[in-house]
């Protein structure tokens, strides 16, 4: 089924496969033409993981029995996701200001089906990245407690995550356009969704004003959603969302997830026109 819009190519009104897949398959094969995408997206949650969770391991207190590389890989597996956001809201900006949609306009390229490539892309690449964050959380001395279904689904949660993530740079994308103020504004992200979170430090090690904001932050729900699932040892935590983690991480995905998709490809649509 397709609609006809005036001096233009019918485009499709449905969200086709085939589009999706080869427009993300662009975006892949940026990548290859420009590794230092997958560098930047990489370099943060690595760097964070190898300085806090290697270097500085013994200056900090953990209860008796238990390991901080442990507690610390569901966080740095979060910071993955909020290391997307930046990257993949230049990557829209540019594609709108660059000219690029001059040329799908005169193709049957369904509007959508570029926005949701992009994230599917970007995406992709957050998972590879988690891989690599992954292997070095094991090279430092992690290790999940779970069983295989356990951990899997750890991961799970946390590619989750990162595809929330990655909407919403595209949402910051399509609303800013500005790639020097999107570097600021996702660098700034980034460093507060992980230090207002208990990603890093448990929320009892936090000042008591701020622990309501460290456990209501979804980064939280999502952190502590792995740190269970991957059989870490739970640290005391208040408040519905430390009782309930599962639960309040699936909501905040799905507000968060419908609230970026309706943003994003309501913008995206008319700066497309």
């Amino acid at each position: 089924m397709s609609t006809t819009v005036a001096g233009r190519a019918p485009v499709s009104a449905v969200l086709p496969v085939t589009e999706i897949v080869v427009l993300a398959g662009r975006r892949l094969r940026h990548l290859g033409r420009a590794p230092g995408r997958l560098v930047g997206v990489a370099l943060n949650p690595l760097v964070m993981l190898l300085a806090v969770g290697y270097l500085f391991k013994n200056a900090i207190d953990v209860p008796q029995g238990e390991r901080y590389q442990d507690y610390l890989m569901a966080g740095i597996a979060m910071q993955v996701g909020l290391a997307c956001i930046g990257p993949t809201a230049i990557s829209v900006a540019l594609d709108l200001r660059t000219g690029l949609m001059d040329r799908f306009r005169s193709l049957p390229v369904s509007r959508p089906a570029v926005l949701v490539a992009h994230a599917l892309g970007d995406w992709l690449i957050g998972l590879a990245v988690l891989a690599l964050i992954a292997l070095a959380g094991l090279g430092i001395g992690w290790r999940p407690q779970g069983g295989p279904a356990s951990i899997a689904a750890g991961f799970a949660v946390a590619a989750g995550f990162v595809f929330v993530a990655v909407w919403a740079g595209v949402v910051l994308g399509v609303l800013v356009r500005n790639a020097e103020s999107i570097d600021s504004v996702g660098a700034l992200v980034l460093v507060l969704c992980t230090f207002l979170s208990n990603a890093v430090f448990p929320a009892r090690s936090m000042p008591g004003w701020l622990r309501p904001v460290v456990e209501w932050n979804p980064v939280s729900s999502f952190a502590d959603s792995c740190r269970r699932l991957w059989g870490t040892p739970a640290r005391p935590g208040t408040g519905l969302p430390a009782e309930h983690p599962y639960l309040f991480a699936t909501a905040w995905g799905a507000v968060l997830l419908a609230g970026a998709l309706w943003i994003g490809l309501r913008r995206f649509r008319a700066s497309a026109e």
